[in-house]
């Protein structure tokens, strides 16, 4: 007895190759895409601009800019927060711009019986 397959669904050596090819230039792309995103910085500001975060897409914290205001001896745990808030802030902006540059490049592939 032999097993069909659905169309679509295999079909041989050709369109497990261009599966392959597919699959290697989202692999590229997404490299290319990583690499500029590593290298992009934003900039994200916590408490009405109070501080201000400069982050990299590798998440490296390249400055952080305190209002001469928020700075009160008396009071550093609201300023302890503020930072706080605006680092996660940061980090958390990076990571939705890479998902959302990473489903770019993924997205409209189409590999039957992988995906």
């Amino acid at each position: 007895m032999k097993a069909r397959i659905p169309k679509g669904m295999g079909g041989g050596p050709q369109n497990m190759q261009s599966m392959i090819k597919q699959a290697q230039k989202m692999q590229e792309d997404m490299q290319k895409a990583q690499a500029q995103l590593e290298e992009e910085v934003t900039e994200v500001t916590a408490g009405g601009g109070a501080v201000k975060v400069e982050i990299k897409g590798s998440r490296e914290i390249l400055s952080i800019k305190l209002q001469e205001d928020v700075v009160d001896p008396d009071d550093i745990e609201t300023l302890e927060d503020l930072i706080v808030a605006a680092v996660n802030e940061a980090i958390k902006t990076v990571d939705d711009k890479t998902q959302q540059a990473m489903s770019k490049v993924t997205s409209g592939i189409s590999m039957p019986g992988l995906f």
